[in-house]
């Protein structure tokens, strides 16, 4: 129960600022979103019909859709999130006035303000458009990956939206689109600035020990083997702060320069030890 309130919370808070980003910056400036989203926006302004409605109504058989792989969790948080997003949608258009007309601020803040919402609410085992839940499926039966599905639909969602509102208008809410999947992705997988590293060399426990030494960072010893040279080799494997990185490169190269180094980037970091 203590799980599933903090969840309530997150998802109450991302759906906020999502109904925000919407009534604030996109629907009033005909800039949409991809997804359910997006198509409740155009169904609301052909109808005139109140835009949470749509929302909800939309968002049900892709829900079912879900139940038998995501389980009564997911669905539960995932209803709550889509009904609260249709109330905050309502009382946000009702007491809070537009931000502004501008269709690049529009754009980019709205949806940079929409993608931390669903990032919020995706982070808590949730979600607010059904159309990833189709994608999985149809992913199962062809050669394709979810992220081609869904952006193969939202490639009709904009077409629709530049019939209905302009083409100029579609190609903002094409803006929104990838301003919002960018901050979906930071919320998500996180901010951290620490970079993974790997170094095969044929001094690794002598660059592992000077690594704790000087750097005061952990390391994993890897045995590994050259591919062309035969020769057993080992890896040493670290993770360490990005301001720390050219600090690393100096104390590898002068212990040993024909060491093959290779960084990439770490979104998230656990363990005591580390941490430390």
């Amino acid at each position: 129960m203590k799980e599933i309130s903090k969840n309530l919370i997150f998802c109450t808070l991302g759906a906020f600022l999502a109904a925000f980003a919407l009534e604030c910056f996109l629907v009033p400036n005909n800039i949409i979103d991809g997804g359910v989203v997006g198509i409740s926006i155009m169904a609301s302004y052909i109808t005139k019909f109140n835009l949470g409605i749509f929302l909800v109504v939309l968002n049900i058989p892709f829900l079912f859709l879900a139940l038998s792989e995501f389980g009564k969790k997911f669905i539960f948080l995932a209803i709550y999130s889509v009904g609260i997003l249709a109330l905050f949608v309502n009382l946000v258009s009702s007491n809070i006035p537009v931000v502004t007309d501008d269709l690049v601020l529009s754009a980019l803040f709205g949806g940079g303000i929409l993608g931390v919402g669903v990032g919020i609410v995706l982070k808590n085992n949730a979600c607010m458009d059904g159309t990833e839940f189709l994608a999985m499926k149809i992913s199962k039966k062809y050669p394709y990956s979810v992220g081609e599905i869904i952006m193969f639909i939202n490639v009709f969602i904009f077409a629709a939206a530049g019939f209905l509102y302009g083409w100029k208008q579609a190609m903002y809410s094409t803006l929104t689109y990838l301003v919002a999947s960018k901050a979906i992705d930071a919320v998500v997988q996180g901010l951290s600035e620490e970079k993974s590293i790997r170094i095969i060399s044929d001094k690794g426990h002598e660059l592992g020990s000077a690594i704790i030494k000087n750097l005061n960072k952990t390391v994993t010893y890897i045995e590994a083997q050259g591919g062309y040279s035969q020769a057993k080799k080992t890896m040493v494997y670290c993770i360490v702060p990005r301001i720390e990185l050219n600090k690393l490169r100096e104390l590898v190269a002068s212990i040993d320069e024909d060491a093959f180094f290779s960084i990439e980037n770490v979104h998230e970091v656990y363990g005591k030890r580390y941490k430390k």
